[in-house]
């Protein structure tokens, strides 16, 4: 079923959020591999002996999504009217605020002194929320395109 009505649509064409999207989205992936790699090696104890490290690439991809969240919010302020929660990206800002909560939890168990084993779990379990949160939006995304290909068709008949 189609996300967006043709005036929307035409919107999200002409957006610079959509722009502005298409690059930070690449950049949070491209920290999320880095972060996860890290946090491996640090496990296997290959390279990374520092702990710092994971929690320099866990505040790296913190900072991203909620940048992601900000720029998205304009977005849909621009193609729905609506800065967050619009009825069309419900589920997908509902995931985002997840990870963004799994995410924040790191530093909240950081600053209270857990322990590394703890940390690494919260990392890992961030890391998790934000790749069923960004498979959420590459699947919406195909569909889309899908649909917008058989809309082409249709009228090209």
């Amino acid at each position: 079923m189609p996300r967006y009505t043709p005036e929307q649509l035409e919107r999200r064409n002409a957006s610079v959020w959509t722009k502005v999207q298409g690059i930070l989205a690449p950049i949070q992936f491209v920290m999320f591999l880095a972060g996860l790699t890290v946090t491996w090696l640090y496990q296997s104890h290959i390279w990374i002996d520092n702990f710092y490290w994971i929690t320099f690439f866990v505040t790296l991809k913190t900072l991203m999504l909620v940048l992601i969240f900000v720029t998205g919010g304009f977005f849909e302020q621009e193609v729905f009217g609506q800065f967050a929660f619009a009825p069309e990206f419900f589920w997908e800002d509902f995931g985002s605020a997840i990870a963004m909560i799994v995410h924040i939890s790191y530093f909240i168990l950081f600053f209270i002194g857990l322990d590394e084993n703890i940390l690494i779990r919260t990392a890992l379990l961030a890391y998790l929320s934000y790749l069923v949160n960004a498979a959420q939006f590459v699947i919406r995304l195909l569909l889309e395109k899908h649909n917008e290909r058989k809309l082409k068709q249709q009228k090209s008949l």
